[in-house]
């Protein structure tokens, strides 16, 4: 008996009333905002940036590798940021696609040389499944 009345005395108190009212508009204010705010986005950043850095990577350790590129900067520029497709008719609720390369820039030491720059490109456009006109080859100033 006297649990229930230590109870009842302190849900009685104003003080614990207006504490519960507190917590009980934060709860529902960030259930709101919830529904704004997309966590998904901040982690698909994320692995689209690690996407980018990882393929810039990939295609600096190719091209420095032919013959008369010497030292080598690559900037690559995406055409979208990647997505998450919802599907119907299928088993997966959604498909991933990719960033697509836009541009492709690479600067090096051999950037003067047409024999060079022809081998770049070639590896380049073939590797990234590009057209030529989204290549530029230049010279790297020292």
């Amino acid at each position: 008996m006297k649990t229930k009345i230590d109870i009842k005395k302190f849900l009685d108190n104003p003080k614990f009333s207006k504490i519960a009212i507190i917590v009980g508009l934060v709860a529902i204010a960030l259930i709101f905002l919830s529904s704004y705010i997309d966590a998904s986005s901040f982690t698909q950043k994320t692995d689209i940036d690690e996407y980018c850095v990882a393929l810039e990577e990939s295609l600096l350790s190719v091209v420095t590798q032919i013959e008369g590129v010497g030292e080598a900067k690559i900037f690559l520029t995406m055409d979208n940021s990647g997505e998450n497709v919802y599907l119907n008719n299928s088993d997966t609720k959604t498909k991933s696609i990719t960033p697509v390369v836009r541009g492709v820039v690479i600067v090096c030491d051999g950037g003067d040389d047409p024999l060079v720059v022809s081998r770049v490109m070639s590896a380049v456009t073939k590797s990234l499944d590009i057209s030529s006109n989204k290549v530029c080859v230049t010279k790297l100033s020292n």
